[in-house]
């Protein structure tokens, strides 16, 4: 008999009965008790004409008979001697049942099957002898005067050998075969739950760890479009309330400056706001994308992107800040630069590039920053994100100065490289008496700069200088 499922779970679990001695259940020992019985009465009543035959006392024969049919009661415990005795009480004649379940048993086992083998023959070997000598003096005894030919005896005695034998010990090889498969299968079952459910902790841990890097990715990109712009405006406003009464043309034009930083800065913030909103609107990913956002479907891998955007809000809102950025460097391009600044895009990505630093550089001196940009090296032609990081370094650098060392001297130097791109950004003590902006500073632009810079696989290094300034350099490989 196999087990259930459940009786298999309460089991493993501690909550099913166990049976007395080594039995695991009380049915079993009921079982085998019931069958040493039988057997024990079987090969008592054999005793009787064997103690006849071999001019021994009936008793003891009877006894001898008992204690040997009712050690089948050990063959869960033992069950080599359990066969071991019923092959020494076959001579007697006795044990058809204890020799029957005993070989069963001994095949359902997890006993090596050349002991099997080995017991299965001396019991088959015993059995041809007995039936042999048996038929012969039933054939002497013949008082018919039958007289079989000389096959008749020797086939006879091997078939009852072989029917008393060969199927206990194939079913219980079959039985045996079956339980060690459901007990594999059922190892396999438990060993893919846990690993299932290791599985489903990783990717629990993963999907945190990705929600977590998608948040600081966010926090980066909106640092890096707004702070800057930000920035911008509030130098062009202390320089506006400097001016206002003493030269009204200039005062006028630092206005106009502020108007447009604060509409390109808003319309940022629009951008991503509506990514929000149309995720919201339709969770499942078919709101439809800003026409900001598709045009970063131009940068290579941008379908498989664009999909796991559409499942991760975070994500979507990542990539319109990316876009959003790239839209502010090509508008501050468009405005400051003229048509020579705007034809520097990156190619694929159409986000901020290094031909774009001249922009850049313009828009902080017109809000009254004194900045040298020296370029070494021949014009070459880096990955976009190679170039979108150098240029948000750079960008990042002169924010910090416009925060914290208003109207110091600054020099932007890039070196381009055959494999490599090297950006240095280093500015002087501010000058005694020159107060600062106001800019907070929540110390999130080094840190967005570093993240850039190894996530590429280059190095950042920022610190104060002996002068009293502060210089932040970068070396980003091109790998591409």
């Amino acid at each position: 008999m196999t087990e259930t499922g459940e009786s298999v779970k309460a089991r493993d679990q501690g909550d099913a009965p166990r049976g007395p001695l080594w039995w695991t259940r009380r049915r079993s020992a009921v079982l085998d008790v019931g069958l040493a019985l039988v057997s024990g009465a079987e090969c008592a009543a054999q005793g009787v004409p064997f103690a006849r035959e071999a001019g021994i006392p009936v008793g003891l024969s009877v006894v001898l008979g008992a204690l040997a049919g009712l050690s089948l009661v050990l063959r869960r415990r033992w069950p080599i001697a359990v066969v071991l005795v019923a092959i020494a009480v076959t001579p007697a004649q006795m044990g058809v049942v204890l020799g029957t379940v005993g070989l069963y048993t001994l095949a359902a086992s997890d006993v090596p099957r050349r002991i099997i083998a080995l017991l299965a023959g001396m019991q088959g070997l015993g059995s041809l002898i007995v039936a042999t000598v048996e038929l012969q003096r039933s054939v002497v005894r013949d008082d018919y005067g039958y007289d079989p030919p000389v096959w008749f005896v020797p086939l006879v005695s091997v078939l009852m050998s072989v029917g008393v034998t060969a199927p206990p010990v194939l079913l219980g090889l079959y039985v045996g075969a079956r339980r060690r498969l459901v007990e594999s299968l059922r190892e396999r079952a438990d060993g893919l739950e846990r690993e299932l459910s290791l599985l489903a902790d990783r990717a629990e841990e993963r999907a945190e760890w990705a929600r977590n890097e998608e948040r600081t990715r966010i926090a980066r990109e909106m640092h890096d479009v707004v702070a800057h712009r930000v920035s911008l405006m509030v130098v062009h406003a202390a320089a506006l309330q400097a001016v206002a009464r003493k030269d009204p043309e200039k005062a006028s034009r630092n206005a106009v400056l502020i108007g447009d930083m604060g509409r390109q800065a808003l319309t940022e913030l629009r951008t991503m706001l509506g990514v929000l909103r149309a995720h919201e609107a339709k969770p499942s990913g078919s709101a439809q994308v800003p026409e900001s956002v598709r045009v970063s479907g131009d940068a290579p891998g941008a379908g498989s992107a664009g999909a796991v955007g559409a499942e991760r809000p975070l994500a979507r809102v990542a990539e319109a800040a990316e876009v959003a950025a790239a839209s502010a460097g090509r508008g501050s391009v468009e405005g400051s630069a003229g048509p020579e600044g705007s034809a520097g895009g990156s190619g694929e990505s159409g986000g901020p590039c290094l031909r774009e630093l001249d922009a850049l550089v313009g828009q902080s001196r017109a809000a009254g920053m004194s900045v040298e940009l020296s370029v070494e090296g021949e014009v070459r032609s880096y990955a976009w994100r190679v170039e979108q990081t150098a240029y948000r370094v750079v960008q990042e650098a002169l924010t910090n100065v416009h925060k914290h060392a208003a109207g110091a001297r600054t020099r932007v130097r890039l070196a381009r490289r055959e494999r490599e791109v090297a950006v240095l950004v280093e500015n002087e003590a501010p000058a005694e008496g020159v107060r600062g902006a106001g800019l907070p500073s929540g110390g999130n632009g080094l840190v967005g700069m570093r993240e850039r810079v190894a996530a590429l696989g280059g190095g950042f290094v920022s610190g104060p200088t002996e002068a009293g300034g502060f210089r932040v350099s970068a070396v980003i490989p091109d790998r591409g």
